[in-house]
């Protein structure tokens, strides 16, 4: 995570991590400054408690059926405003299924 922490507090920058902890950090950047361990442990901790929060997000679109599945679910309940199924009429009309 210290990585995402160091891309995050310093987009662009150039360094290499050796190992899992801060101690490990090689900084190359002649242009940003290295961010303290502080910094960059309190950026840790923002992200985690953002992926925390947003975990739901991740696991149920895991969980859903594909946009494609949703969508012709949807067209065969006859849900869609009727524009859109006359769009998608015309579409199969002009690409036929091949036989």
């Amino acid at each position: 995570m210290i990585d995402k922490a160091l891309v995050s507090l310093r987009p662009g920058a150039q360094w290499a991590l050796n190992g899992d902890d801060y101690e490990g950090l090689v900084w190359m950047d002649e242009t940003q400054s290295q961010p303290t361990k502080a910094e960059v442990l309190a950026e840790v901790a923002r992200l985690r408690a953002e992926l925390a929060r947003t975990e739901y997000k991740h696991l149920r679109a895991a969980e859903y059926p594909s946009i494609g599945d949703q969508l012709d679910a949807l067209y065969h309940a006859g849900v869609f405003p009727p524009d859109m199924e006359a769009k998608i009429a015309e579409i199969k009309s002009k690409y036929p299924k091949s036989v």
